[in-house]
């Protein structure tokens, strides 16, 4: 379970078909969508 700050809903949700990615800087991070609205959620990791 990962959660992430939903934008839209103001709030921390789960995050929805969670992928783990790579930014262009090195850092790892992980996208997917809001499970209430659908919008896209990013969170950043620790290394």
């Amino acid at each position: 379970m990962v959660e992430g700050r939903c934008m839209k809903c103001k709030k921390s949700v789960e995050i929805k078909n969670a992928q783990n990615v790579t930014m262009k800087n090195g850092r790892k991070a992980v996208k997917g969508v809001c499970q209430t609205c659908g919008t896209k959620v990013f969170r950043i990791v620790g290394n």
